[in-house]
């Protein structure tokens, strides 16, 4: 069973960036579709950005252009760098593996926007 482990979380003031990591444990990361999701008080979680094992990306509509995701198979680890922060960019972010129909949380790390 794999792990997950995100860092990189912290309070930033509008306009600044942060960038989250998440790093896996065992040998077939390369192998796993890759997301980070996001929950905010009182609202249900979302997906964020999403990488793919052949590296394709995918991004809601409000972090396009502000935020990247990314992943290294060397270092078993996947990216999100966050540009541009706003308030509403506020939330617990999690990293998500999925490989067939296996899925795999981490722990999640707190995202504070504020000034």
């Amino acid at each position: 069973q794999v792990q997950f482990v995100e860092s990189g979380g912290g309070l930033v003031q509008p306009g600044g960036s942060l960038r989250l990591s998440c790093v896996a444990s065992g040998s077939l990361f390369s192998f796993y579709n890759m997301g980070w999701y996001r929950q905010a008080p009182g609202k249900q979680r979302e997906l964020v950005a999403s990488i793919t094992s052949s590296g394709s990306t995918n991004y809601i509509e409000s972090v396009k252009g502000r935020f990247t995701i990314s992943r290294d198979n060397a270092k078993n680890t996947v990216y999100l760098q966050m540009d541009s922060l706003k308030a509403e960019d506020t939330a617990v972010y999690y990293c998500n593996g999925q490989r067939g129909t296996f899925g795999y949380w981490g722990q999640g790390t707190q995202v504070t926007v504020s000034s």
